[in-house]
């Protein structure tokens, strides 16, 4: 992944932590809201990153931290970003948190890349549920795996009782390894209607985590897993503790200001429960394009705000059928926009929104905008997941697909994104369609926008530059 990056003089010390596991679903979310709940509760400013490509972790990270949530990707959000992010914070709080992605070492790059390009200490989140003395193998091989990772320690995680945490505990080469066992932290009520797994503390549903905003009750969950993490050493360190951690941060390079293609343009952004799949950065990208952001709901507004250009994110229209196609006078607003030929650039589910209809898991149809010739399917797993990249014209936007969904669409598809590792050789028919039909650029891609600021003017109505 390339040499470390140099520090200067200037570089911002702060203590970090970057939150990792063996694998998906050992609770890392859990622990690292849990981590920034705590020390905000204790007066603390934290400052929460996400590893990778995330809409729904951050929602409860913020939550959990009271601040905004940004990515860290050394491959879509880029190096740069990630310095200026991380030394802008380590300015400005008392402790940064990052929660990994996946297993430490999956992807390319994975969290332990990230985790050694800034010197960010590791500690390793493992689900011991159903283990005992195998839990000190895996804490090995998760240090000892890369040489030279940063390491801070390992916490077990949903603990069955104080007996066996210490079997666990007792299977540790390294004694000074152990920061704790956390027990199945158990939510007093559940969430109806949200998924297979409403009972855990942190739902979920197909995609990942039910969103924060959905919870009635989401403080309270966060408070039951801060108090559950106030028990183990890791949750009984105060500020003075952290410093064991304290990463130097380096001085970003200059960066070259983003040109005002959008300068007196209105860019209308749906964003509600049915399109909550957005990025903070992604709207400063349009503030910095010189747009002027409005927002807008399509499941309660009657109409789009007066505007040049639409953007309808990802999310679940899925789950919001009924109330999408009641809405008669957004569907009336949308289609005039469309008829004026004026832009619209539609990722995942605000694509699947335009479509004719869609057919959901239990076989029954309900109709979209049909703005769009054709139709989605959901289906029972995963369709495409991964990084992508779309070129337009000499600008490429970075970015990733996750859907549930496979669409039987019509439209001309203008052009493909492609896998980063296939470079210029993609096979015909690989990556994800982006579809044009009037003004409308629409795609199962899932664009970052400050990875190429001229290729999101140019997909909202300007040249491409």
């Amino acid at each position: 992944m390339g040499a470390p990056v140099t520090l200067t003089a200037a570089a911002a010390r702060c203590p970090a932590l970057l939150i990792a596991a063996p694998a998906s679903g050992q609770g890392k979310t859990t622990v690292t809201a849990a981590l920034a709940r705590l020390h905000a509760r204790q007066g603390r400013r934290v400052q929460v990153f996400k590893c990778g490509p995330d809409f729904l972790d951050p929602h409860w990270l913020e939550l959990a931290s009271g601040a905004p949530v940004h990515q860290l990707d050394l491959w879509m959000t880029g190096e740069q970003d990630c310095v200026e992010r991380l030394h802008a914070a380590a300015q400005q709080v008392d402790l940064i948190l990052i929660e990994g992605v996946m297993g430490l070492f999956d992807g390319s790059p994975s969290a332990a890349d990230l985790a050694q390009r800034f010197g960010i200490p590791v500690l390793a989140v493992v689900d011991a549920s159903a283990m005992a003395g195998t839990f000190g193998a895996l804490a090995f091989g998760l240090r000892h795996y890369r040489p030279g990772l940063p390491w801070a320690g390992v916490l077990a995680n949903r603990v069955g009782s104080a007996r066996h945490a210490d079997m666990l505990r007792d299977g540790l080469r390294d004694a000074a390894d152990w920061l704790g066992a956390m027990a199945r932290v158990q939510p007093v009520g559940t969430a109806p209607g949200v998924g297979p797994k409403c009972g855990a503390l942190l739902p979920e549903r197909h995609l990942g985590l039910v969103a924060a905003h959905e919870l009635p009750d989401r403080m309270e969950r966060l408070d039951a897993a801060a108090d559950a993490l106030l028990e183990t050493p890791l949750g009984a360190m105060d500020a003075r503790a952290l410093l064991r951690w304290a990463v130097d941060f380096p001085v970003p390079l200059p960066s070259d200001p983003v040109p005002p293609l959008l300068e007196g343009r209105t860019v209308a952004v749906a964003k509600d429960a049915a399109f909550c799949f957005v990025y903070a950065a992604n709207v400063q990208t349009l503030r910095d394009l010189g747009a002027h952001v409005v927002f807008f709901s399509p499941l309660n507004d009657s109409e789009l705000p007066d505007c040049d250009a639409v953007w309808l994110p990802g999310g679940y229209p899925e789950l919001h059928t009924a109330q999408l196609a009641a809405n008669t006078g957004m569907a009336s607003s949308l289609r005039a926009h469309v008829q004026a030929c004026k832009p619209v650039w539609a990722e995942c589910g605000g694509m699947m929104a335009l479509c004719d209809a869609i057919t959901l898991a239990d076989g029954s149809t309900a109709p979209f905008w049909g703005l769009i010739p054709g139709r989605v399917t959901m289906q029972q797993r995963l369709a495409a997941l991964g990084p992508q990249e779309l070129t337009i014209g000499q600008h490429t936007l970075r970015g990733h697909t996750f859907h549930y969904s496979t669409g039987d669409i019509s439209a001309a598809v203008a052009t493909r994104t492609r896998r980063p590792q296939d470079g210029s050789q993609a096979a015909p028919g690989a990556g994800e369609a982006v579809y044009r039909h009037r003004g409308i650029h629409a795609s199962y891609f899932h664009a970052w926008f400050p990875s190429s600021p001229q290729a999101v003017a140019h997909l909202l109505g300007a040249t491409a530059g």
